[in-house]
């Protein structure tokens, strides 16, 4: 049975793509800090699906994180079909006044991870007769966006190593799609520090994790190369290729930076 491994797997977005994995016939290799959450994960989709979920407790920004899961993912399984580069976090602040360490996991987490994690696991991908990349980035990768300048960055840095690495590909089985959702009711909004005023204002707008799991899946399977779920996000993203950057840049910074 083929094998699918998604990181940050033990809440939100992640989760959801697990179970979809799972129902789509994949069995699951689960990567997140809290064991607890994936043990519980693991269970329901043994339950849920009948498919084996095998379970890795780990920092993925530590040192070496990358080559751990490699390893581990290679004595679990030859039949990797699907890496899903799902973990990832925000930090809501101006620039100068985060912590430049925090920030610097942060960007460990977004940007060198799946890159590592990627290239680690490729030959393994190579050898499916048919296997699937998904990077999670986001609608922010579209465009800079102030208060969330270090974040916006890196899921644009995703987006575009997505792009290069897809057409690297095309002549093999591997397929690379990005997910780039938009507001999406996980816990990203208390991870990154934001006030409850300024979570307010995103739940009016914000996807569930399941809808933006089932856009992601669909989406990955059919191999797309860009899935931006939703009306709303997709007409955002859009007028970005269309509106001046500094328009859009200020746009942004009235939806964020009003509530520093």
């Amino acid at each position: 049975m083929a094998y699918a491994l998604v990181t940050g797997a033990s809440r939100g977005i992640g989760r959801a793509i697990s179970l979809l994995l799972a129902q789509r016939g994949y069995d699951l290799l689960l990567v997140a800090r809290s064991e607890a959450q994936l043990t519980a994960l693991a269970l329901e989709i043994g339950q849920k699906h009948q498919h084996q979920a095998r379970v890795l407790a780990l920092d993925l920004a530590a040192p070496g994180a990358a080559e751990t899961v490699a390893a581990w993912a290679a004595a679990q399984t030859d039949q990797l079909a699907v890496l899903v580069n799902n973990a990832g976090y925000g930090l809501w602040g101006r620039f100068e006044q985060l912590s430049l360490a925090e920030q610097q996991n942060m960007l460990q987490l977004n940007m060198a991870l799946p890159v590592a994690l990627t290239h680690a696991l490729l030959p393994a991908l190579h050898q499916a007769p048919k296997s699937y990349i998904l990077n999670v980035s986001s609608t922010a990768a579209y465009q800079a966006v102030p208060s969330l300048s270090l974040y916006a960055a890196s899921k644009a840095f995703l987006l575009s190593f997505s792009r290069g690495l897809r057409y690297e590909l095309k002549p093999t089985n591997v397929s690379v799609s990005c997910l780039c959702p938009g507001a999406t009711t996980t816990n990203f909004a208390d991870r990154a520090g934001m006030g409850a005023e300024l979570q307010a204002t995103a739940n009016k707008v914000s996807m569930t994790a399941e809808a933006v799991a089932e856009a992601a899946v669909q989406g990955l399977l059919a191999g797309e190369a860009e899935i931006v779920p939703g009306v709303l996000n997709k007409v955002s993203a859009g007028l970005t290729s269309f509106v001046p950057k500094g328009l859009v840049e200020k746009i942004a910074a009235g939806i964020y930076e009003k509530y520093l």
